[in-house]
């Protein structure tokens, strides 16, 4: 698992270091936030469906990774909160076919529908895809990332405060929440210039 990990980390770094340096060094601030499309060139259609169904691939698994735990999270906490409702707790078995049957839950249905549309109408709603996205990014680095893995391998590990380890640990994880700090001022000042031409429901990227 530890290499599995590793390999798909490795190799998710390297194709977006590759896109993000060659795509700045060709074109510098002038790189469009969509490398597919943002030249103008829609030629040849083949490669460009199949880079788009790559990204639908990719988004689709992405999207239930960060929410099923958000889903499992909420309707735990609904069951527990109001276990003698039936559209909490109740189970209605639905009949496939004859040895097979599938679970349904009205809350889980109702919810978790709600929350995709939800979730989309609030992305049709931001033009801004790549300062949004950027600003997020940004906030959630270097907690997640960088701040709370290197404690964690501290208190694990027993590093002995102001030792070399432990220093360059903090130093290492300093220089990430600079870095941070540098993005989501540069996606913010990007967000504000994006208002200034904002439009429901219009690309402005």
């Amino acid at each position: 698992m530890k290499r599995a990990t590793l390999v798909s980390v490795a190799v998710t770094t390297v194709f977006y270091m590759l896109c993000g340096c060659m795509g700045y060094a060709a074109f510098g601030d002038a790189a469009p936030g969509n490398l597919l499309t943002g030249f103008g060139f829609y030629n040849p259609f083949w490669l460009l469906d199949i880079a788009n169904a790559a990204i639908v691939i990719h988004l689709v698994g992405a999207y239930q990774v960060y929410c099923q735990p958000l889903f499992a999270f909420i309707e735990k906490w609904a069951s527990r909160t109001w276990p003698d409702s039936k559209f909490f707790s109740k189970e209605i078995r639905i009949r496939l076919c004859s040895n097979k049957s599938y679970s349904l839950n009205l809350f889980r249905l109702v919810w978790r529908s709600a929350f995709v549309v939800l979730t989309t109408v609030i992305s049709m709603l931001l033009p801004f895809f790549n300062d949004v996205v950027g600003l997020l990014g940004a906030l959630g680095f270097w907690p997640l990332t960088v701040y709370f893995p290197v404690e964690m391998y501290i208190v694990q590990k027993k590093v002995p405060k102001w030792s070399t380890r432990w220093v360059c640990l903090q130093t290492l994880s300093f220089a990430c929440l600079v870095i941070s700090v540098a993005a989501a001022v540069g996606s913010i000042a990007g967000v504000v210039s994006d208002l200034k031409v904002y439009r429901p429901f219009k690309s402005g990227s």
